[in-house]
């Protein structure tokens, strides 16, 4: 492997899968500002919209996460083109 090409900074982050609240951890060197305490340890926290525990392939079950509110400006579209097509 070339020297000073990876990233030296490795440490064990905590990963939040805000869907379900579901926490793990694991190691990383991504750069985050929020912390969270888990069994009286202090680790960097990432937050994250979708992991394995809510990700429909993963659970089987159809599940819609929408933050950005894209789904209801389709369905407006989508309406308003089947008016238009009546």
């Amino acid at each position: 492997m070339k020297k000073g090409i990876h990233p030296e900074n490795y440490r064990l982050v905590a990963f939040k899968d805000m869907s379900n609240e579901h926490v793990f951890i694991t190691k990383s060197a991504v750069n985050t500002k929020d912390t969270i305490t888990i069994d009286g340890v202090e680790y960097p926290l990432v937050k994250v919209e979708i992991s394995n525990t809510s990700h429909p392939f993963y659970t089987g079950k159809v599940k819609l996460v929408d933050t950005a509110g894209r789904v209801d400006k389709f369905m407006n579209r989508y309406k308003k083109h089947m008016e238009k097509k009546k």
